[in-house]
């Protein structure tokens, strides 16, 4: 699977840098100011995003305090409801415009992630290059079409899906001619257990679904996004803050700026290590053979003396004979005499007695 997907200047695919992406969410505590240092903090750590959220609590949820808008599945937010949560999290519209030029003007791509139509049309008048669609968003085919119909490159999040509703998500995307999609592997658990993860799904997106596959990383610390890209994700998003000790209803598993930019550096090692397929020495390692094992004269010997294992020995360097003649040359005679540390040779064998 060669598919490779451009997002602004970025490319994403295989042979290509993993695409770090930063989540502000509600990590700037209804603070315009606060919201943009989180932008600078992550061009300073190397992000090469940043996404927010579009939508106010009227768009997302209804207003209601009966049983099913109460929050009670054991979450951080448990206690209140979908309506006052959002209220308290939702990034103002009137800002994002704003949002976008500081983070174009840092350098980094400035996208969103869309909960109803009426949000996917105020981002569209912003030109995003791209949209998120959130894993509880996955279930909400019309909105997934309308989004596909754009034919922008579509990130999709797959925190609480089966995978009946994974295909047809992308079945949806293909019905609309839109093939630019890539997959989260995500858990909707905040934050989440490590043994919840399963990384070793994300080549299986790849294999399954025929595309791009990546990780939203809900977990604490950037272990499970290091070894996430180690697996095959070419997309990797982590939720940045500030100080995680300022509060608010994401910071909790939102990484700090030291965190993110130590993650970002790990991901550029860990992609170098993992490189390709090759059983080639580098020249580096073809002088280290030079240290390897072989055979070397271990005592003086004189011309007619039998090599044994005393006189014969597999030693550091690499020099002489290879050590497979080992017991080819054990018990014949040595047809010149030579000292101890002379790397063995064939010529050294007198084959004639």
């Amino acid at each position: 699977m060669n598919k490779e997907i451009r997002i602004g200047n970025k490319l994403i695919g295989e042979g290509h840098p993993t695409f770090v992406i930063a989540e502000l969410s509600a990590n700037h505590n209804m603070d315009y100011n606060r919201a943009v240092e989180i932008i600078a903090a992550a061009a300073d750590a190397g992000a090469d995003a940043v996404k927010i959220q579009t939508y106010t609590a009227d768009t997302i949820t209804l207003d209601c305090d009966d049983p099913c808008f109460q929050i009670t599945q054991g979450t951080l937010w448990d206690g209140t409801t979908l309506h006052k949560l959002y209220q308290t999290a939702y990034t103002p519209w009137e800002w994002q415009a704003d949002l976008k030029k500081e983070a174009e003007k840092r350098g980094l791509i400035f996208f969103s992630s869309p909960f109803d139509h009426s949000s996917v049309d105020f981002l569209e008048k912003l030109d995003v290059p791209a949209y998120k669609v959130a894993s509880f968003e996955i279930t909400d085919i019309p909105l997934i079409r309308k989004i596909a119909r754009l034919h922008k490159p579509v990130i999709i999040s797959t925190g609480i899906a089966y995978m009946a509703d994974m295909e047809l998500a992308l079945r949806t995307c293909k019905e609309e001619e839109n093939e630019d999609v890539i997959l989260l592997k995500c858990t909707s658990s905040y934050p989440a257990p490590y043994e919840d993860i399963n990384l070793k799904t994300i080549p299986a997106y790849e294999e399954t679904f025929d595309c791009i596959a990546g990780l939203s990383d809900h977990t604490m610390g950037s272990a499970v996004a290091g070894a996430g890209v180690a697996l095959g994700a070419k997309v990797v998003e982590k939720h940045l803050t500030l100080r995680r000790a300022d509060g608010g209803p994401d910071s909790a598993f939102s990484m700090e700026p030291e965190e993110f930019a130590e993650m970002v550096s790990n991901i550029r090692k860990i992609e170098k290590a993992v490189g390709k397929v090759t059983y080639d020495l580098t020249e580096k390692q073809i002088r280290e053979r030079e240290h390897s094992r072989s055979l070397f004269i271990a005592k003086d010997m004189k011309a007619g003396d039998v090599f044994t294992p005393e006189n014969l020995r597999s030693v550091r360097p690499g020099c002489g004979l290879h050590t497979k003649y080992y017991e080819e040359l054990l018990g014949k005679k040595i047809r010149v005499d030579a000292k101890l540390g002379t790397p063995m040779s064939f010529e050294l064998v007198d084959y004639e007695s």
